[in-house]
Protein backbone atom coordinates (compact mmCIF):
# COMPACT_ATOMS: atom_id res chain seq x y z
CA UNK A 1 0.00 0.00 0.00
CA UNK A 2 2.79 2.62 0.62
CA UNK A 3 3.76 3.11 -3.13
CA UNK A 4 0.07 3.68 -3.70
CA UNK A 5 -0.74 7.15 -3.74
CA UNK A 6 -2.98 8.94 -1.94
CA UNK A 7 -4.60 12.27 -1.85
CA UNK A 8 -6.78 12.87 1.35
CA UNK A 9 -9.49 15.78 0.75
CA UNK A 10 -10.59 17.21 4.15
CA UNK A 11 -14.22 19.12 3.93
CA UNK A 12 -14.07 21.99 6.15
CA UNK A 13 -16.93 24.33 4.67
CA UNK A 14 -19.27 24.24 7.26
CA UNK A 15 -20.38 27.88 9.14
CA UNK A 16 -20.93 25.02 12.34
CA UNK A 17 -23.68 27.46 13.98
CA UNK A 18 -24.56 25.40 16.69
CA UNK A 19 -21.24 25.80 17.91
CA UNK A 20 -22.62 29.80 18.96
CA UNK A 21 -18.84 31.06 18.24
CA UNK A 22 -17.48 33.65 16.16
CA UNK A 23 -14.61 30.81 15.36
CA UNK A 24 -14.79 28.54 12.41
CA UNK A 25 -16.19 25.34 13.76
CA UNK A 26 -13.00 23.55 12.61
CA UNK A 27 -10.63 25.13 14.24
CA UNK A 28 -12.32 24.58 18.02
CA UNK A 29 -9.16 22.78 19.57
CA UNK A 30 -9.20 19.47 21.23
CA UNK A 31 -6.24 19.20 23.49
CA UNK A 32 -4.99 22.43 21.96
CA UNK A 33 -5.04 21.65 18.48
CA UNK A 34 -7.66 22.67 16.27
CA UNK A 35 -9.82 19.69 15.13
CA UNK A 36 -9.19 19.81 11.58
CA UNK A 37 -5.39 19.92 12.45
CA UNK A 38 -6.26 16.09 14.31
CA UNK A 39 -8.25 15.09 11.22
CA UNK A 40 -4.53 16.10 8.60
CA UNK A 41 -2.37 14.17 10.94
CA UNK A 42 -4.21 11.17 11.38
CA UNK A 43 -4.21 11.62 7.15
CA UNK A 44 -0.48 11.85 6.68
CA UNK A 45 -0.06 9.24 9.26
CA UNK A 46 -2.03 6.82 7.19
CA UNK A 47 0.09 7.37 4.39
CA UNK A 48 -1.08 10.03 2.38
CA UNK A 49 1.15 12.11 0.60
CA UNK A 50 -1.24 14.47 -0.54
CA UNK A 51 -3.62 16.69 1.43
CA UNK A 52 -6.18 19.24 0.16
CA UNK A 53 -8.45 21.38 2.66
CA UNK A 54 -12.24 22.80 1.13
CA UNK A 55 -12.80 25.27 3.08
CA UNK A 56 -16.04 27.70 3.71
CA UNK A 57 -16.92 29.84 6.08
CA UNK A 58 -13.68 31.56 7.46
CA UNK A 59 -11.77 30.65 4.80
CA UNK A 60 -8.91 32.41 5.50
CA UNK A 61 -8.93 31.58 9.04
CA UNK A 62 -9.32 28.11 8.40
CA UNK A 63 -6.58 28.32 5.07
CA UNK A 64 -4.21 29.70 7.20
CA UNK A 65 -4.40 27.27 10.24
CA UNK A 66 -4.51 24.10 8.40
CA UNK A 67 -1.01 25.67 6.30
CA UNK A 68 0.49 26.43 10.01
CA UNK A 69 -0.25 22.43 10.69
CA UNK A 70 1.13 20.97 7.60
CA UNK A 71 2.92 23.12 5.04
CA UNK A 72 2.40 21.42 1.69
CA UNK A 73 -1.51 21.43 2.27
CA UNK A 74 -3.55 22.66 -0.65
CA UNK A 75 -7.00 24.58 0.03
CA UNK A 76 -10.07 24.86 -2.41
CA UNK A 77 -12.98 27.32 -1.57
CA UNK A 78 -16.25 25.76 -1.65
CA UNK A 79 -18.17 29.11 -2.71
CA UNK A 80 -21.90 27.76 -2.19
CA UNK A 81 -23.10 24.96 -0.11
CA UNK A 82 -24.67 22.37 -2.61
CA UNK A 83 -24.04 18.88 -0.50
CA UNK A 84 -20.72 17.28 0.30
CA UNK A 85 -20.00 15.62 -3.12
CA UNK A 86 -20.39 19.54 -4.34
CA UNK A 87 -17.96 20.13 -1.65
CA UNK A 88 -15.15 17.38 -2.92
CA UNK A 89 -15.38 18.19 -6.65
CA UNK A 90 -14.02 22.08 -5.39
CA UNK A 91 -10.95 19.87 -5.09
CA UNK A 92 -12.00 19.04 -8.60
CA UNK A 93 -8.01 20.21 -9.60
CA UNK A 94 -6.47 17.58 -6.87
CA UNK A 95 -8.43 15.17 -7.76
CA UNK A 96 -7.58 14.98 -11.48
CA UNK A 97 -3.95 14.68 -10.87
CA UNK A 98 -4.32 10.89 -10.86
CA UNK A 99 -3.76 9.52 -7.53
CA UNK A 100 -4.19 5.86 -6.78
CA UNK A 101 -6.63 6.31 -3.72
CA UNK A 102 -8.76 9.41 -2.38
CA UNK A 103 -9.82 10.18 1.49
CA UNK A 104 -12.68 11.41 2.24
CA UNK A 105 -13.18 13.44 5.79
CA UNK A 106 -14.59 15.69 7.94
CA UNK A 107 -12.81 18.37 9.48
CA UNK A 108 -15.27 18.17 12.42
CA UNK A 109 -14.43 14.35 13.14
CA UNK A 110 -11.20 14.81 15.31
CA UNK A 111 -11.12 11.75 16.99
CA UNK A 112 -10.45 9.51 13.19
CA UNK A 113 -7.35 7.50 13.76
CA UNK A 114 -4.73 6.13 11.01
CA UNK A 115 -5.47 2.61 11.79
CA UNK A 116 -8.99 3.50 10.63
CA UNK A 117 -8.00 5.31 7.81
CA UNK A 118 -5.32 2.54 6.81
CA UNK A 119 -7.71 -0.16 6.47
CA UNK A 120 -10.11 1.99 4.14
CA UNK A 121 -7.29 2.39 2.01
CA UNK A 122 -6.81 -1.61 2.26
CA UNK A 123 -10.14 -2.24 0.60
CA UNK A 124 -9.20 -0.30 -2.23
CA UNK A 125 -5.86 -1.54 -2.48
CA UNK A 126 -8.16 -5.45 -2.77
CA UNK A 127 -10.21 -3.89 -5.29
CA UNK A 128 -12.74 -2.26 -4.10
CA UNK A 129 -13.76 1.13 -6.15
CA UNK A 130 -15.44 3.15 -2.96
CA UNK A 131 -15.01 1.57 0.82
CA UNK A 132 -17.22 3.32 3.39
CA UNK A 133 -16.59 3.92 7.10
CA UNK A 134 -19.42 2.43 9.24
CA UNK A 135 -20.38 1.97 12.74
CA UNK A 136 -22.59 -0.40 14.73
CA UNK A 137 -24.89 1.02 17.11
CA UNK A 138 -27.90 -0.75 19.75
CA UNK A 139 -29.39 2.89 18.69
CA UNK A 140 -29.85 3.60 15.00
CA UNK A 141 -32.37 5.90 15.21
CA UNK A 142 -31.36 9.62 12.98
CA UNK A 143 -28.48 7.55 11.09
CA UNK A 144 -28.05 6.36 7.64
CA UNK A 145 -28.30 2.47 7.04
CA UNK A 146 -25.56 0.88 4.82
CA UNK A 147 -27.46 -1.59 2.83
CA UNK A 148 -25.06 -4.83 2.08
CA UNK A 149 -26.01 -7.99 -0.30
CA UNK A 150 -23.15 -10.91 -0.20
CA UNK A 151 -20.96 -8.96 1.67
CA UNK A 152 -21.16 -5.88 -0.63
CA UNK A 153 -22.66 -2.29 -0.24
CA UNK A 154 -25.71 -1.75 -2.94
CA UNK A 155 -26.98 1.32 -1.19
CA UNK A 156 -27.02 3.76 2.17
CA UNK A 157 -30.21 4.54 2.91
CA UNK A 158 -31.41 7.36 5.08
CA UNK A 159 -33.76 6.72 8.20
CA UNK A 160 -36.74 8.72 6.58
CA UNK A 161 -36.34 6.25 2.95
CA UNK A 162 -35.51 3.15 4.74
CA UNK A 163 -38.17 0.17 5.23
CA UNK A 164 -39.41 -1.29 8.55
CA UNK A 165 -37.31 -4.05 7.73
CA UNK A 166 -33.97 -1.66 6.93
CA UNK A 167 -34.75 0.54 10.12
CA UNK A 168 -33.55 -2.47 12.23
CA UNK A 169 -29.92 -2.45 10.38
CA UNK A 170 -27.63 -1.25 13.47
CA UNK A 171 -24.73 -1.09 10.54
CA UNK A 172 -24.72 3.00 10.20
CA UNK A 173 -22.85 5.24 7.74
CA UNK A 174 -20.21 6.90 9.33
CA UNK A 175 -19.74 9.66 6.32
CA UNK A 176 -16.15 8.98 6.13
CA UNK A 177 -15.16 7.08 2.66
CA UNK A 178 -12.01 5.67 0.42
CA UNK A 179 -12.79 5.94 -3.59
CA UNK A 180 -10.33 4.15 -5.97
CA UNK A 181 -8.62 7.53 -7.55
CA UNK A 182 -9.20 6.29 -10.85
CA UNK A 183 -13.15 6.02 -10.84
CA UNK A 184 -13.13 9.33 -8.53
CA UNK A 185 -14.18 11.96 -10.91
CA UNK A 186 -16.62 9.87 -12.73
CA UNK A 187 -18.26 8.51 -9.53
CA UNK A 188 -18.62 12.11 -8.37
CA UNK A 189 -19.36 13.59 -12.22
CA UNK A 190 -22.74 11.11 -12.09
CA UNK A 191 -23.95 12.03 -8.82
CA UNK A 192 -27.13 14.03 -9.19
CA UNK A 193 -29.29 16.52 -7.07
CA UNK A 194 -32.92 15.63 -7.62
CA UNK A 195 -34.20 15.38 -4.05
CA UNK A 196 -35.65 17.28 -1.79
CA UNK A 197 -32.73 20.01 -0.51
CA UNK A 198 -31.67 19.95 -4.32
CA UNK A 199 -28.05 19.07 -2.97
CA UNK A 200 -25.63 16.23 -4.28
CA UNK A 201 -24.47 13.82 -1.66
CA UNK A 202 -21.63 12.02 -1.78
CA UNK A 203 -23.06 9.01 -0.30
CA UNK A 204 -24.75 8.69 -3.81
CA UNK A 205 -21.91 7.34 -5.43
CA UNK A 206 -22.24 4.22 -3.20
CA UNK A 207 -25.70 3.61 -5.40
CA UNK A 208 -23.88 4.84 -8.54
CA UNK A 209 -20.58 2.00 -8.46
CA UNK A 210 -22.70 -0.70 -7.34
CA UNK A 211 -24.95 0.02 -10.31
CA UNK A 212 -22.20 0.09 -12.31
CA UNK A 213 -21.07 -3.07 -11.21
CA UNK A 214 -18.05 -1.78 -9.32
CA UNK A 215 -17.53 -3.33 -5.90
CA UNK A 216 -18.74 -1.23 -2.88
CA UNK A 217 -17.57 -2.21 0.58
CA UNK A 218 -18.09 -1.25 4.23
CA UNK A 219 -15.25 -1.43 6.47
CA UNK A 220 -16.03 -1.45 10.28
CA UNK A 221 -14.47 1.45 13.20
CA UNK A 222 -15.37 2.48 16.63
CA UNK A 223 -18.03 4.93 16.90
CA UNK A 224 -15.44 7.79 17.92
CA UNK A 225 -13.37 7.38 14.87
CA UNK A 226 -16.76 9.34 13.08
CA UNK A 227 -17.74 11.45 15.56
CA UNK A 228 -18.83 14.09 14.27
CA UNK A 229 -18.63 17.62 16.94
CA UNK A 230 -21.81 20.21 16.03
CA UNK A 231 -21.83 22.09 19.31
CA UNK A 232 -19.63 22.40 22.35
CA UNK A 233 -21.36 19.84 24.45
CA UNK A 234 -20.06 17.52 21.79
CA UNK A 235 -16.75 19.20 21.92
CA UNK A 236 -16.43 18.16 25.57
CA UNK A 237 -17.62 15.18 24.96
CA UNK A 238 -14.71 14.58 22.25
CA UNK A 239 -12.28 15.94 24.70
CA UNK A 240 -12.60 13.61 26.64
CA UNK A 241 -12.83 10.61 24.70
CA UNK A 242 -9.45 11.64 23.50
CA UNK A 243 -7.60 12.29 26.98
CA UNK A 244 -8.33 9.02 27.95
CA UNK A 245 -7.24 7.59 24.54
CA UNK A 246 -3.94 9.66 25.66
CA UNK A 247 -3.80 8.59 29.28
CA UNK A 248 -4.37 5.03 28.30
CA UNK A 249 -1.54 4.88 25.56
CA UNK A 250 0.82 6.90 28.21
CA UNK A 251 -0.03 4.22 30.72
CA UNK A 252 0.46 1.25 28.31
CA UNK A 253 4.26 2.81 28.11
CA UNK A 254 5.12 2.71 31.46
CA UNK A 255 3.98 6.49 32.58
CA UNK A 256 2.09 5.90 35.88
CA UNK A 257 -0.73 7.80 36.92
CA UNK A 258 -2.83 7.20 40.21
CA UNK A 259 -6.11 8.97 39.41
CA UNK A 260 -5.73 9.30 35.02
CA UNK A 261 -8.65 10.95 34.52
CA UNK A 262 -7.70 13.73 36.23
CA UNK A 263 -4.43 14.67 34.38
CA UNK A 264 -4.86 16.33 30.82
CA UNK A 265 -2.57 16.23 28.17
CA UNK A 266 -1.45 18.56 25.51
CA UNK A 267 -1.78 17.14 21.75
CA UNK A 268 2.21 17.28 21.72
CA UNK A 269 3.06 16.30 25.30
CA UNK A 270 5.71 13.88 25.36
CA UNK A 271 6.48 11.88 28.76
CA UNK A 272 9.12 9.08 29.03
CA UNK A 273 8.65 5.42 31.25
CA UNK A 274 8.84 5.21 34.93
CA UNK A 275 7.09 9.08 35.06
CA UNK A 276 4.92 8.96 37.82
CA UNK A 277 2.40 11.94 37.60
CA UNK A 278 -0.10 12.92 40.70
CA UNK A 279 -3.48 13.76 40.43
CA UNK A 280 -5.14 16.82 39.04
CA UNK A 281 -2.16 17.89 36.84
CA UNK A 282 -2.29 19.37 33.81
CA UNK A 283 -0.13 19.68 30.29
CA UNK A 284 -0.40 22.67 28.08
CA UNK A 285 1.37 22.75 24.97
CA UNK A 286 5.14 22.14 23.84
CA UNK A 287 6.34 20.19 26.95
CA UNK A 288 8.82 16.86 27.59
CA UNK A 289 8.60 14.79 30.19
CA UNK A 290 11.88 12.77 30.75
CA UNK A 291 11.91 8.87 31.85
CA UNK A 292 12.18 9.08 35.55
CA UNK A 293 10.73 12.26 36.53
CA UNK A 294 7.81 12.78 39.12
CA UNK A 295 4.99 15.43 38.49
CA UNK A 296 3.22 15.81 41.82
CA UNK A 297 -0.54 16.98 42.28
CA UNK A 298 -1.75 19.95 41.17
CA UNK A 299 1.01 21.44 38.53
CA UNK A 300 0.79 23.50 35.66
CA UNK A 301 3.33 22.93 33.01
CA UNK A 302 3.70 24.29 29.96
CA UNK A 303 6.02 24.55 27.59
CA UNK A 304 8.98 23.29 29.44
CA UNK A 305 11.21 20.33 29.64
CA UNK A 306 11.57 18.00 32.57
CA UNK A 307 14.52 16.13 32.79
CA UNK A 308 15.24 12.06 34.27
CA UNK A 309 14.90 12.64 38.24
CA UNK A 310 13.79 15.79 38.50
CA UNK A 311 10.87 16.96 40.73
CA UNK A 312 7.78 18.84 40.06
CA UNK A 313 5.61 20.21 42.85
CA UNK A 314 3.08 19.76 44.38
CA UNK A 315 1.33 23.35 43.55
CA UNK A 316 3.98 23.97 41.21
CA UNK A 317 3.63 26.29 37.67
CA UNK A 318 6.35 25.58 35.14
CA UNK A 319 6.12 28.04 32.24
CA UNK A 320 7.43 28.65 28.68
CA UNK A 321 11.10 28.21 28.68
CA UNK A 322 11.40 26.75 32.02
CA UNK A 323 14.05 23.41 31.72
CA UNK A 324 14.83 21.51 34.83
CA UNK A 325 17.67 19.09 34.65
CA UNK A 326 18.56 16.05 35.88
CA UNK A 327 17.84 15.46 40.00
CA UNK A 328 16.52 19.47 40.32
CA UNK A 329 13.88 20.17 41.76
CA UNK A 330 10.57 22.61 41.86
CA UNK A 331 8.77 22.72 45.06
CA UNK A 332 5.08 23.73 46.24
CA UNK A 333 4.16 27.14 45.04
CA UNK A 334 7.15 27.94 42.89
CA UNK A 335 6.71 29.02 39.63
CA UNK A 336 9.47 29.26 36.58
CA UNK A 337 9.67 31.18 33.40
CA UNK A 338 12.50 31.19 30.69
CA UNK A 339 14.83 29.66 33.36
CA UNK A 340 17.23 26.78 33.48
CA UNK A 341 17.47 24.49 36.82
CA UNK A 342 20.86 23.06 36.87
CA UNK A 343 21.63 19.48 38.15
CA UNK A 344 20.10 18.75 41.94
CA UNK A 345 19.26 22.38 41.94
CA UNK A 346 16.36 23.05 44.52
CA UNK A 347 13.41 25.93 44.37
CA UNK A 348 11.30 24.46 46.76
CA UNK A 349 9.06 26.87 48.26
CA UNK A 350 7.04 29.89 47.07
CA UNK A 351 9.34 31.67 44.92
CA UNK A 352 9.58 32.93 41.68
CA UNK A 353 12.22 32.59 38.88
CA UNK A 354 12.08 34.17 35.90
CA UNK A 355 14.55 34.83 33.02
CA UNK A 356 17.54 32.92 35.15
CA UNK A 357 19.85 30.12 35.71
CA UNK A 358 20.30 28.29 38.46
CA UNK A 359 23.52 26.56 38.76
CA UNK A 360 24.02 22.76 39.83
CA UNK A 361 23.33 21.91 43.50
CA UNK A 362 22.21 25.41 44.13
CA UNK A 363 19.61 25.78 46.98
CA UNK A 364 16.74 28.91 46.73
CA UNK A 365 15.26 29.87 49.76
CA UNK A 366 11.58 30.29 50.31
CA UNK A 367 10.25 33.21 49.17
CA UNK A 368 12.93 34.18 46.60
CA UNK A 369 12.10 36.52 43.76
CA UNK A 370 14.09 37.26 40.18
CA UNK A 371 12.93 41.08 39.70
CA UNK A 372 13.25 40.14 36.03
CA UNK A 373 10.84 43.30 34.55
CA UNK A 374 11.44 46.70 35.26
CA UNK A 375 8.13 47.23 33.10
CA UNK A 376 9.83 47.99 29.77
CA UNK A 377 12.24 45.02 29.29
CA UNK A 378 13.41 42.24 31.04
CA UNK A 379 16.81 41.15 32.24
CA UNK A 380 18.50 37.73 33.35
CA UNK A 381 19.68 36.11 36.98
CA UNK A 382 22.98 34.07 36.79
CA UNK A 383 22.77 32.11 39.94
CA UNK A 384 26.31 30.01 40.05
CA UNK A 385 26.68 26.15 41.18
CA UNK A 386 26.32 25.59 44.74
CA UNK A 387 25.20 29.01 45.72
CA UNK A 388 23.22 29.09 48.67
CA UNK A 389 20.20 32.09 48.41
CA UNK A 390 18.55 33.09 51.33
CA UNK A 391 14.36 32.75 52.04
CA UNK A 392 12.77 36.12 51.32
CA UNK A 393 15.62 37.66 49.27
CA UNK A 394 14.88 39.38 45.75
CA UNK A 395 17.68 39.71 43.02
CA UNK A 396 17.62 42.21 40.88
CA UNK A 397 18.20 42.05 37.55
CA UNK A 398 20.78 42.03 35.75
CA UNK A 399 22.57 40.80 37.86
CA UNK A 400 25.21 38.00 38.43
CA UNK A 401 25.80 35.74 41.58
CA UNK A 402 29.20 33.56 41.55
CA UNK A 403 30.23 30.13 42.35
CA UNK A 404 29.31 28.39 46.12
CA UNK A 405 28.42 32.23 47.20
CA UNK A 406 25.79 33.01 50.42
CA UNK A 407 23.05 35.79 50.06
CA UNK A 408 21.79 36.59 53.57
CA UNK A 409 18.09 35.92 54.36
CA UNK A 410 16.01 39.27 53.79
CA UNK A 411 18.19 40.55 51.28
CA UNK A 412 17.86 43.02 48.55
CA UNK A 413 20.86 42.19 45.77
CA UNK A 414 21.46 45.13 43.03
CA UNK A 415 25.04 44.33 42.47
CA UNK A 416 27.47 40.96 41.20
CA UNK A 417 28.23 38.91 43.79
CA UNK A 418 31.64 37.25 43.56
CA UNK A 419 32.13 33.24 43.79
CA UNK A 420 32.30 32.51 47.45
CA UNK A 421 31.51 35.51 48.99
CA UNK A 422 29.12 36.38 51.52
CA UNK A 423 26.05 39.11 50.58
CA UNK A 424 24.07 41.11 52.89
CA UNK A 425 21.30 43.44 51.18
CA UNK A 426 19.42 44.38 54.23
CA UNK A 427 18.45 47.67 55.60
CA UNK A 428 19.91 48.59 59.15
CA UNK A 429 18.01 47.24 61.79
CA UNK A 430 16.91 49.71 65.12
CA UNK A 431 15.45 48.86 68.44
CA UNK A 432 13.54 51.38 69.90
CA UNK A 433 13.04 49.97 73.60
CA UNK A 434 9.38 49.97 75.10
CA UNK A 435 7.70 51.37 71.75
CA UNK A 436 5.77 48.02 71.48
CA UNK A 437 2.93 48.78 74.08
CA UNK A 438 2.91 52.46 72.55
CA UNK A 439 2.03 51.76 68.65
CA UNK A 440 -0.39 49.53 70.03
CA UNK A 441 -2.04 51.54 71.92
CA UNK A 442 -2.19 53.48 68.68
CA UNK A 443 -3.49 51.54 66.99
CA UNK A 444 -6.41 50.65 69.23
CA UNK A 445 -7.18 54.03 69.51
CA UNK A 446 -7.21 54.63 65.59
CA UNK A 447 -8.99 51.62 65.59
CA UNK A 448 -11.92 52.64 68.38
CA UNK A 449 -12.03 56.05 65.99
CA UNK A 450 -13.12 54.13 62.91
CA UNK A 451 -15.69 52.35 64.48
CA UNK A 452 -17.41 55.02 66.28
CA UNK A 453 -17.43 56.51 63.40
CA UNK A 454 -18.84 53.96 61.55
CA UNK A 455 -21.84 53.83 64.19
CA UNK A 456 -22.17 57.56 64.34
CA UNK A 457 -22.85 57.78 59.65
CA UNK A 458 -26.34 57.56 58.96
CA UNK A 459 -27.85 54.44 58.09
CA UNK A 460 -28.19 53.89 54.01
CA UNK A 461 -31.34 55.25 52.42
CA UNK A 462 -31.98 57.65 55.42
Amino acid sequence: MSERTCLSIILAAGEGTRMRSALPKVLHPIAGLPMVAHVLKAARSAGSGQLAVVVGHGADKVADEVKRASGDVETFVQAERLGTAHAVLAAREAIARGFDEILVMFGDTPLIEADALARARDGLADGAAVVVMGFRTDNPTGYGRLIEKNGHLTDIREERDCSDKERRITFCNGGLMAIDGRQALALLDAVGNDNAKGEFYLTDIVGIAHRQGLRVVATEVAFENVLGINNRAELAEAEAIWQARRRRKLMLEGVAMAAPETVFLSHDTEIGPDTTIEPQVIFGPGVRVAGGARIRGFSHIEGATVASGAEVGPFARLRPGAELAEGSKVGNFCEVKAADIGPGAKVNHLTYIGDATIGAEANIGAGTITCNYNGYTKDRTEIGRGTFVGSNSSLVAPVSIGDNAYIASGSVIVADVPADALAFGRAKQEVKEGRAPMLRERYRQEKERRLAAKRSAPASGE
